[in-house]
């Protein structure tokens, strides 16, 4: 099992955008195999700073959603729209 924590920056006044697009990823995560659970936690110090922590049963199974359409259109959106830099993601394995 894999643990992954994603680390997005979005622009002010995004968060609300942010949270619900969250809602609607988490629901394509949902469906993917390997996928366990996922929580969206936000920055008290900084309210544009997010953090996705996501279980997985691999880095394969990870990385075969990171790479899949739905996933790719999202993230295009999010990088034109809501985003205020490059997201970071950081595997922890256990």
């Amino acid at each position: 099992m894999v643990t992954i924590g994603m680390n997005y920056k979005v622009l002010p006044d995004k968060g609300p955008v942010f949270e619900d697009a969250f809602k609607k990823v988490l629901e394509v995560m949902n469906e993917m195999e390997g996928h366990t659970q996922s929580f969206l936690y936000k920055d008290v110090y900084d309210a544009n700073s997010y953090l996705i922590v996501s279980d997985w049963s691999s880095e394969d199974a990870f990385n075969g959603f990171i790479h899949s359409d739905k996933f790719r259109q999202v993230a295009n959106w999010g990088e034109k729209n809501i985003l205020a830099g490059r997201p970071s993601h950081t595997v922890y394995k256990q």
